[in-house]
């Protein structure tokens, strides 16, 4: 393996989102990249066909000997049994690392990282910390779990003396590695959105997941800062004993540093005050729906002012001792008044199947969303009540992630489906691999729901989803609005495209 120069990398798994765009930023950093991957699938294939990757279809121990790489990327989705794993772990001619490490050695170890983490949040936060850096005049590198289209790529190297802004996911690293992927990510600020149980397969319980917070916490360095949700109880227990570095509690709050006052919300969007350490800072506003989403725009611009050295700590304070208000010892300097802050978020896009709209007539709206943990799912409903008075709300959801499949979760599942007026339930997925008793049970969830006065049904296709749905609901009729809210971490077998393209 060579250490220095240029290297020869190949990527297992190298179609999916967080690879493929990893990919294409060692790329960019000069490195030779080929992979492989089971059913080499657009739009991933495409885009690092066109930079210049070689793609290769399944996984062949012969063909990745020949190949000879200086060094194998191993993706999260491999696991023992996998040919080229199996070749790898017996022969150990070939070092490999997994897909954290590997951004950490080649692209993060002597970057200024701003690491968005949380339970939700992070693809929007992130996407809004690196829009607000480019519109700030800097070119800040960034890695996007999504297709954001503010900025208009997921993948940028950026300039090396510019922050790097990075996803940081709390799931494992990869079979051999099942430290949080943050764990790697060398953070000078670190965002905490929210914490709450999730990852059922990972983690054992609620204070398992705040251990590995906790650890995130201790690689912030004294010069780095951490900017929290102080509106999280569980975030404020983790961030309490930290006196090495500056922390910042952003949300509503009275005992928030940054704190959003006066919000609202309608047809528009949303708009609110942002009160640095007590004084105005900026209003906002913002075509992004929810006040989950201005707390996600607040931090993006607490870190961006943090980062680009517009809001300074005292300058004899080395570390800030954590107070009980969540604010900072001492006084803090607000941001330059140069800063551009509210003109940038006012323009801001979104990120695609973060409530993202696909259908928008008088009589109805549809709309695709990534939301699989009850929460999302809870804060995305109110705020659409806000958004379309009147009209009928109709959540579709899907039980797909590895949590929301199992029962962990699904009665808070059903007391977030209340805040509809009627819901259809997918099939569980992949439930041939779960036991009936550790199953989501959806016919339990509708009794639920029926209980609440709910409108609901389960069905055991999404096709037969799709016909009663679309029987039900279109045409649409403009004295009765509706908007129809799909909510799944993934393709939900095509029925959302379909469902949009019949309705429009």
């Amino acid at each position: 393996m060579r250490i220095h120069g240029i290297m020869r990398i190949y990527f297992m798994g190298i179609c999916g989102t967080a690879m493929g765009n990893a990919a294409l930023l060692v790329r960019a950093a000069g490195h030779e990249v080929l992979g492989a991957d089971t059913g080499v699938y657009p739009p991933m294939s495409t885009v690092l066909a066109a930079a210049g990757i070689s793609l290769h279809e399944g996984y062949d121990p012969a063909r990745l000997e020949k190949l000879a790489p200086d060094l194998v990327v191993i993706g999260n989705a491999m696991s023992r049994g996998n040919p080229e794993v199996e070749w790898l772990l017996a022969g150990r001619a070939i070092p490999f690392t997994s897909l954290p490490a590997l951004l950490h050695d080649h692209i993060l170890a002597r970057r200024d990282n701003i690491v968005v983490c949380g339970t939700h949040g992070k693809t929007t936060t992130t996407a809004m910390t690196a829009f607000l850096l480019r519109k700030n005049g800097r070119d800040p590198g960034f890695l996007i779990g999504g297709v954001p289209q503010d900025p208009p790529v997921g993948n940028h190297l950026g300039a090396p003396a510019d922050p790097f802004v990075i996803e940081g996911d709390e799931y494992d690293s990869a079979f051999f590695d099942k430290r949080s992927k943050f764990i790697h990510y060398a953070p000078r600020v670190a965002i905490l959105n929210n914490l709450e149980f999730d990852h059922a397969d990972i983690f054992r319980d609620l204070a398992d997941v705040k251990r590995t917070f906790t650890h995130l916490t201790r690689l912030v360095p004294g010069n780095g800062a951490i900017v929290f949700n102080g509106d999280d109880a569980n975030l404020c227990e983790v961030v309490e004993k930290v006196t090495w570095c500056k922390i910042l509690g952003v949300g509503t709050g009275e005992n928030n540093f940054a704190r959003i006052a006066d919000f609202s919300e309608d047809a528009d969007g949303i708009s609110f005050t942002l009160l640095w350490n007590g004084a105005e800072w900026t209003k906002i506003c913002m075509a992004t729906p929810g006040l989950y989403n201005a707390r996600n725009a607040a931090m993006a611009a607490v870190a961006t002012a943090l980062s680009l050295d517009g809001a300074k700590p005292p300058a004899e304070s080395q570390a800030l001792v954590f107070p009980n208000n969540f604010g900072l010892a001492g006084g803090f300097a607000p941001p330059k008044e140069s800063l551009h802050i509210a003109g940038p978020l006012a323009r801001f896009r979104g990120v695609k199947r973060r409530q993202e709209t696909l259908v928008a007539t008088p009589a109805l709206t549809v709309v695709e969303d990534f939301g699989h943990h009850p929460t999302a799912i809870a804060e995305t409903l109110k705020s659409f009540r806000n958004r379309f008075p009147g009209a009928t709300l109709t959540a579709v959801f899907e039980p797909r992630s590895n949590t929301a499949r199992t029962r962990t979760l699904q009665n808070d599942f059903a007391a977030a489906l209340v805040f509809a007026d009627e819901v259809y339930l997918g099939p569980v997925s992949r439930a041939e691999k779960l036991s009936a008793d550790e199953r989501f049970d959806t016919a339990a969830v509708i009794q639920q729901l029926a209980a609440r006065d709910i409108r609901a049904g389960a069905f055991s296709s999404n096709i037969a989803l799709l016909e009663k749905l679309t029987a039900a609901t279109l045409p649409a009729n403009p004295a009765n609005p509706r908007a129809v809210i799909f909510f799944s971490n993934g393709s939900f077998d095509g029925i959302i495209a379909k469902y949009a393209k019949a309705a429009a």
